[in-house]
């Protein structure tokens, strides 16, 4: 009986050191199970998450227009029809800072515009070259059929004397920009805007109230045809 106690002492002690090592090994893990989500899964479960499936279908929201497309608050008043006016018009209505529906005459600025930016040239009457005195005189013929003369102190000496504030489209404005008395000559437009030939610039839109001119104004003359003032035709 003892030998037999002894044997089963034996197995039991050969059995636990057997059976300590793998007490302590840790039982494998398990696969790890695959989602349901389309999502892309990647070392230690960092995921990059797709749209959610509830804004699949969502109608994107409409963005405003950034502020800098809005047109000038000069360039359309009113409730007036954009698509009525030309480009001409949009254009010039930025350079006299005026509202485009008050660019009606249309001869008028197809007329600047085909002669902005030509040069100045003395006694010039072309494309090539102009002076004042002959832009304001083909001007005053080409858009308003008045005939002026050709130097700017005899056109100066013609027509009725006008006001600076009650200046209209289509009147002259002169100026003395030499010690000789008049002259400069060039069309008013609006807003204190009137078009010329300038010595510096050619063919250009500048400021009444623009210190030199200012400073040079001498006066203003509205010429008339039979009993139409020129500032009011179209």
């Amino acid at each position: 009986m003892r030998s037999i106690a002894f044997i089963t002492v034996i197995v039991v002690f050969s059995s636990c050191s057997s059976l300590k090592p793998a007490a302590k090994k840790q039982p494998e893990s398990a696969p790890p199970k695959r989602s349901n989500s389309s999502s892309p899964e990647f070392i230690e479960n960092i995921t990059i998450n797709g749209p959610s499936s509830a804004n699949t279908h969502k109608t994107p929201a409409k963005t405003k227009a950034p502020e800098y497309y809005t047109m000038p608050d000069y360039a359309v008043t009113g409730n007036s029809n954009i698509e009525a006016f030309s480009v001409l018009q949009f254009k010039y209505s930025v350079l006299v800072d005026a509202p485009v529906e008050q660019l009606t005459n249309t001869r008028l600025w197809q007329y600047i515009d085909d002669w902005y930016g030509t040069h100045y040239r003395f006694g010039g009457n072309t494309k090539q070259g102009i002076d004042c005195s002959a832009f304001a005189g083909g001007l005053m013929s080409a858009v308003f059929g008045i005939g002026l003369p050709r130097m700017a102190k005899d056109q100066y000496n013609t027509g009725g004397r006008i006001k600076k504030d009650d200046l209209q489209e289509g009147d002259l404005v002169f100026f003395h920009t030499t010690r000789k008395g008049v002259s400069h000559v060039g069309v008013y437009l609006t807003n204190s805007k009137f078009v010329h030939a300038s010595v510096n610039y050619g063919v250009v839109i500048s400021d009444l109230n623009d210190p030199y001119y200012s400073k040079t104004f001498v006066g203003a003359r509205r010429e008339r045809t039979g009993d139409t003032v020129t500032g009011a035709m179209r």
